[in-house]
């Protein structure tokens, strides 16, 4: 009991200092002068925020079980492109997540890390991901929101099905890291357009194909083997820049930021050393119907 009333405490009580310092970042003109770190980088403070709930989430989720039992991927480590994408836009992620509908889904939530932190972070949170392909079942998420008394909403959902989501209009969807696990990333992308206002998106693209021919013209999707891209066969779709820029647009959405990082000159479909990720800001053509 003492644990848990440690674990809450934590958990509960940093919840509106945080909201009300990120909260002094607003919306701002893409020319402003933003605050600079004391080594002369500019700052980021939702993603510094991030980074200490992810050391907290360890000492939580070590207490509960092993390493080995937890999804292995620092997935908080998203926020800081993302930041940087929309500070140097002129945008501020907290305006982007709050809306008239009060929720937010993060879809391919792995352990949960970034659904807790929006959920910290003042953010009503339905977390998604598939049970048969997640990294421990969705055991671990369940377990943290049990031990961190949250009240996110977890559901194991097909995306490659006729799905639905927890709820039926959402202000923000975080889909990070998993357009390209999806055999159906047109019929996907579409329906979020139906239900959410934005859309914070980030996938693997490629420059180049395997043989060395360019990509980088057209818009294309390169179609991974089973084996191809780390030995995984829920890997589907690396598409070129051009290739998911169309997909986006043709599924109804409008690219608010849209920037790329990693091998930005020579990437390939499943080279770990020719890896590059998109990340863009989207913002649905029926959102006014909201």
């Amino acid at each position: 009991m003492r644990l848990r009333q440690v674990l809450n405490d934590w958990f509960r009580g940093g919840m509106r200092d945080m909201a009300s310092a990120l909260a002094k970042h607003r919306l701002a003109h893409p020319k402003a002068n933003h605050p600079k770190s004391k080594t002369g980088r500019t700052s980021l403070p939702f993603y510094e925020a991030a980074l200490a709930t992810e050391r907290s989430l360890w000492t939580v989720k070590l207490a509960q079980r092993p390493k080995s039992f937890w999804y292995p991927y620092p997935t908080l480590r998203n926020l800081k492109p993302i930041e940087q994408l929309l500070i140097g836009s002129g945008l501020n992620l907290l305006e982007l997540c709050r809306g008239p509908h009060g929720r937010i889904a993060d879809i391919g939530a792995a352990d949960g890390d970034l659904a807790f932190f929006l959920e910290k972070t003042g953010f009503a949170v339905d977390a998604i991901d598939l049970e048969s392909t997640n990294f421990n079942r969705m055991e671990g998420i369940r377990i943290l929101k049990e031990a961190l008394n949250s009240t996110i909403t977890v559901q194991s959902i097909d995306l490659d099905s006729q799905f639905s989501l927890p709820s039926e209009r959402y202000d923000t969807i975080f889909l990070l890291g998993i357009l390209y696990h999806l055999k159906n990333p047109f019929f996907v992308l579409e329906k979020l357009a139906r239900i959410a206002r934005r859309c914070f998106l980030g996938t693997r693209v490629a420059k180049k194909a395997p043989d060395g021919h360019s990509l980088a013209r057209y818009p294309l999707a390169y179609l991974l083997g089973p084996e191809e891209c780390n030995n995984d066969s829920t890997n589907f779709w690396i598409f070129s820049d051009e290739g998911l820029k169309r997909l986006i647009h043709r599924t109804g959405w409008n690219i608010l930021a849209y920037t790329t990082i990693g091998d930005t000159r020579h990437s390939t479909p499943a080279d770990v050393d020719h890896d590059e990720r998109a990340f863009c800001v989207l913002e649905s053509d029926a959102c006014s119907k909201y």
